[in-house]
């Protein structure tokens, strides 16, 4: 008895979601000014550790401020690698061959996110070495430093980092321009500074300066707000982003 082939196709093996996010991690750090960016995200922070080292009398001289400051020279370049992870290849138009590879949409954006947090996670170890290396200098210079470490001042050092990486991947993945995400990185958070000066709802509801709360680990009575702001910041832009690449026609 001869049995007829079945017509029923091959259907390929998903790839790997760790070689998903490993390609993704060489994409976002193996170019030329991939590495640049991330060398002044190191200078930045370095440099900004300078200032409460240099001059001491401009800032409290404690433990939790040195990692605060590290904080805030993270967040000026780091988010500006993550954006491009996300709008690089649209910019270059090579995002057809990623889907083509793999057409699961979604599984790309995701390995995307989880190369973002490993980014975060990388650039918060090093300002957090870098804090301590700043508390060492003076601790040598014989400056008295208080020690107020705890696990909430941390804790809010480790999500101020996550929150402005989220936020510019947010937009990354909406605008899906890598000049005008990067602008609007830049103007956004600007423009609302300026308004909330002039506006105490939006420096309250809106403005991302809400988020030195958290750095500050000062949590009381102030939970709706960040948790607003983090709505308008990180959750609504990305959910819309996420649905953008996954219908987006890119022929």
């Amino acid at each position: 008895m001869i049995v007829a082939p079945s017509s029923s196709p091959i259907v390929p093996e998903p790839i790997p979601f760790s070689r998903l996010v490993r390609v993704e991690w060489i994409k976002a750090t193996d170019t030329r000014s991939a590495r640049w960016l991330l060398g002044l995200v190191g200078l930045t922070t370095t440099a900004l550790m300078l200032v409460p080292v240099l001059v001491p009398t401009s800032f409290e001289q404690t433990q939790a401020t040195y990692l605060r400051v590290a904080a805030l020279g993270l967040t000026v370049l780091l988010p500006v690698v993550t954006i491009l992870l996300f709008t690089g290849e649209w910019s270059q138009r090579s995002i057809m061959t990623t889907f083509t590879q793999e057409p699961r949409r979604i599984r790309v954006v995701n390995a995307k996110l989880a190369v973002s947090m490993l980014m975060g996670t990388g650039g918060a170890i090093f300002g957090g070495a870098v804090a301590a290396a700043g508390l060492a200098v003076v601790a040598a210079a014989g400056r008295d430093v208080a020690s107020d470490m705890s696990v909430g001042v941390v804790a809010g050092y480790l999500i101020f980092v996550f929150l402005n990486v989220l936020a510019a991947v947010a937009l990354g993945a909406l605008l899906q321009n890598s000049a005008a995400a990067i602008a609007a990185a830049f103007a956004l958070p600007a423009t609302f500074a300026v308004i909330g000066s002039a506006s105490t709802f939006v420096a309250d509801w809106i403005d991302m300066s809400v988020w030195s709360w958290i750095l500050e680990n000062d949590w009381s009575g102030h939970i709706p707000q960040i948790s607003v702001t983090v709505i308008i910041w990180v959750a609504a832009p990305l959910s819309a982003g996420i649905a953008r690449t996954v219908r987006r026609d890119i022929g």
